[in-house]
């Protein structure tokens, strides 16, 4: 289904269609070789076929044609396609064929052609995410959901809005992560993210539709048709992108991924959220330390660059453009030396809710899950309940216990109301009793 996008979302430039061979800013032997891969695979013919294979205009696409038939790579097939406006087709010689499996014994990577490095580096600071204005009414929009303490939105309004880096602690349950969702939420806008990018001859995937979500034009709106074909069609637009991972995230994560097989690069996945937001769930719970990975982080973080590796131990520095949310259930200081809490930006701590803040999170979730409470009830969980954990109250309390409220009464066919033997029961699961196991 395509997605309209909001034509005030087009604000970011948008990357020029470029107007002949040399402004693709590729070299002739990467252009004819993925010309030729990508025939040979895709086993293609007319012209605006192959176009919307390699994502050059037909124009282009024509004039690269016209220099493989006359190098006597490519020729015409003498057949006119009926379903293609008349179109003549065009296959690959001999000579061709034998160069494309040449280059396919090379490196397996056909289809849209790349955008050199250098190009995507300007398209990257021109849509910086440092550029996205956040103001106290776009957060709350984000964030309202939630219920957070009055003054949570004061830090949280700079530290989103300034680009770099957050961290997010405090005690588990208290919604680090929901948090760090609605920061995603509140970027909002759309980026132009290329196919591939390409450095020295190597090329390097990088669009993911894991990743990252296609904005289509839709077909009702003839502007954006039109500036479309003004638009490198190297490039997709997509909404800002989200990396989010936990317990699994490992260094070699953020590093180049080459398939030996294929003998193809795909890029790391600070380099895929690129102009957009990187969240480290549970910091402490992956295999390497939490010192190590922020070490890892320290350079991009702080230079605004990154440096990844080819299989030939070559180098190169490539944006980083992110906005990195760590967020952990430990306090920094047990986790962190002070070099590296230094080089974090923000530190914003996430805190259990009060009494009322808890009760407004209880009455607001059952309101919601048509659960009817009862002020007795509600005494008995108050008076009688959370004095066994020292008043200790946490944002997920509401929702868990609740639920598990519902589930007796579906059980017991029971209607949905709150009673101290329900609390009873949905307390129990809340907690488990230290007692020893004998096996």
């Amino acid at each position: 289904m395509n997605m309209r996008p909001d034509p005030s979302l087009l604000a970011v430039p948008a990357p020029p269609s470029p107007r002949s061979l040399a402004e693709t800013g590729l070299t002739q032997v990467v252009l004819r070789e993925i010309m030729l891969k990508t025939v040979f695979r895709k086993s293609i013919e007319t012209t605006r076929e192959i176009s919307e294979a390699v994502c050059l205009t037909t124009g282009l696409t024509q004039e690269l044609i016209d220099q493989l038939r006359n190098a006597g790579l490519m020729q015409a097939t003498g057949t006119m396609h009926a379903g293609a406006s008349g179109e003549l087709g065009y296959q690959l010689t001999d000579q061709g064929k034998a160069r494309a499996i040449d280059a396919l014994a090379q490196s397996e990577y056909y289809g849209p052609m790349p955008v050199p490095l250098e190009m995507y580096k300007a398209q990257t600071s021109a849509q910086s995410v440092r550029n996205v204005r956040i103001t106290r009414r776009r957060l709350m929009a984000s964030m309202g959901h939630l219920i957070l303490p009055e003054n949570l939105l004061d830090q949280l309004g700079p530290a989103v809005g300034s680009g770099r880096s957050v961290l997010l602690y405090g005690p588990p349950g208290n919604g680090k992560s929901s948090i760090a969702e609605g920061i995603r939420a509140v970027l909002g806008d759309n980026i132009w993210i290329p196919h591939a990018i390409e450095y020295a001859g190597t090329v390097i995937t990088l669009f993911d539709p894991i990743v990252h979500t296609k904005v289509d034009f839709s077909e009702e709106d003839n502007g954006l048709r039109k500036a479309n074909s003004r638009i490198d069609r190297r490039y997709l637009l997509c909404q800002r992108p989200t990396v989010m991972t936990g317990g699994e995230l490992s260094l070699d994560m953020l590093d180049l991924k080459y398939n030996a097989v294929s003998r193809t690069y795909q890029a790391s996945l600070q380099l895929k959220s690129s102009g957009g937001v990187f969240i480290v769930d549970d910091l402490g719970r992956q295999a390497e330390p939490p010192q190590k990975i922020v070490n890892r982080w320290i350079v991009p973080m702080e230079m605004g660059y990154d440096i990844l590796t080819l299989q030939s131990g070559e180098k190169f520095e490539v944006p980083f453009d992110t906005l990195v949310v760590f967020s952990t259930n430990f306090h920094p200081n047990k986790i962190f030396d002070k070099a590296a809490l230094r080089r974090i930006f923000f530190k914003v701590l996430i805190d259990g809710p009060t009494q009322a803040e808890f009760l407004k999170i209880f009455a607001m979730v059952a309101k919601k899950k048509r659960f009817e409470l009862d002020e007795a009830s509600l005494l008995h969980l108050l008076k009688k309940k959370y004095p066994q954990i020292d008043n200790v109250y946490a944002n997920f309390h509401g929702v868990f216990l609740i639920d598990q409220m519902i589930a007796a009464c579906d059980f017991e066919g029971l209607p949905y109301k709150m009673t101290p033997e329900l609390v009873d029961r949905a307390w129990a699961n809340l907690f488990v009793d230290e007692v020893d196991i004998v096996h």
